[in-house]
Parts: structure tokens; C-alpha cells; sequence
């Protein structure tokens, strides 16, 4: 880190231990991804009448070139923020986690989304139960009354879209699952 470390404790005693944790925890942050500029660190138990423990909430901020990464746990979250440790491990996961990701968007190996296999309906033979799409790229691909998901092939209509998932038939290409595109439409 190109900065010191800032750690605040807020509503309780300074604790020398969860420093250490702190601490250690950061420099394996630094250590997966050595541009961090800043690392700022707020652990604190706010107070109130619990029934139970206090809960602890843990914010962490990240300066990287370029960007900030902000992480917040609060104990709604989880009951096992009783224990600073866990709030302060969950913490640090989401970071690197946001530190990961940031990590590969520089590298420029972010994953994209395929489109997924998108037409709409051409033909149905209700007395064979059978149908056919017309593919976004043209092609005709074969489906049977049975890969209709969550939908009642009677129901269908020519001109439907759908999305599907094609493998290899008898006679050319087939879906095997069809899915019929409600409200949501795909974009190429």
C-alpha cells in the first residue's frame, strides 16, 4: 500500500488483537493485488439494548488506480457479527471478491454473456406435436411438443419468440429445451 494502513474503532476499546487480524488481513489484500493506494478500515458496535450481543459492522475503503472499492457489512446481515472476528472475515472476503473483479476488468478479462440461441416460432404441426423456429441467424431447427419449458405448446403461436438450446437430431438440428420469451426481449 502506497499509504499506512487507517484502522478506527468506533463505540468500543481499542482492541490489539483485532489490529493484528486487521492488519494481516490487508496485507493479504495487498499481497493479491499490489496497486492498492489506500486501505481505510471502520469497525464498530453500535451501542443500544441488544437481547443478544452487540453486532458488529465493518466498513472497508479500497483506493485503486482508477477506482474506489467501498464494502460495508451490517449486522442485519448476519447474526454472527456478534463476533468482530467473523463481521471483520466477511468484510475482507467482499473485497477481495470487488478486488478480483476490478483485477480482471484491468487485465481486460472480464466474461462476456453469450446471446443465447434466440428465434421465433415458424410452424406447428399440433397433430404431430411438433413445431419449428426460425433462428435469429435463419436457420430452421426442428422442436417437439415435450421441450416446451413451462409452457403449453397449445398455447404457442407462430410468431412467438423463444429462446433455445440446440444439439444435434436424426435429421439436422433440434431444440431441446424451448423457452418462450415473455416480457423481456433478447438483444443481439
Amino acid at each position: 500500500m502506497q499509504q499506512p494502513l487507517q484502522i478506527t474503532f468506533r463505540d468500543f476499546p481499542h482492541s490489539d488483537a483485532l489490529e493484528a487480524d486487521i492488519r494481516e488481513k490487508a496485507a493479504k489484500l495487498d499481497e493479491f493485488y499490489d496497486r492498492i493506494m489506500a486501505c481505510r478500515v471502520v469497525v464498530e458496535a453500535p451501542h443500544g439494548h441488544h437481547h443478544k450481543g452487540k453486532l458488529y459492522h465493518v466498513s472497508l475503503d479500497l483506493t485503486v488506480p482508477n477506482a474506489e472499492i467501498v464494502v460495508n457489512r451490517s449486522p442485519a446481515e448476519h447474526h454472527a457479527h456478534e463476533d468482530a472476528y467473523v463481521a471483520i472475515r466477511d468484510a475482507f472476503d467482499a473485497a477481495r471478491r470487488q478486488l478480483q473483479d476490478y483485477a480482471r476488468k484491468q487485465r481486460g478479462k472480464v466474461k462476456g454473456h453469450e446471446t443465447p440461441a434466440h428465434g421465433s416460432i415458424s410452424e406447428l404441426v399440433e397433430m404431430e406435436d411438433f413445431g419449428r423456429i426460425k433462428a435469429s441467424d435463419g436457420r430452421d431447427i426442428y422442436f417437439h411438443r415435450n421441450s416446451v419449458v413451462d409452457a403449453d405448446f397449445d398455447a404457442l403461436n407462430v410468431g412467438d419468440e423463444v429462446r433455445f438450446v440446440e444439439e444435434a437430431g436424426e435429421e439436422g438440428p433440434q431444440a431441446s429445451t424451448v423457452h418462450v420469451v415473455g416480457k423481456h426481449h433478447i438483444i443481439d
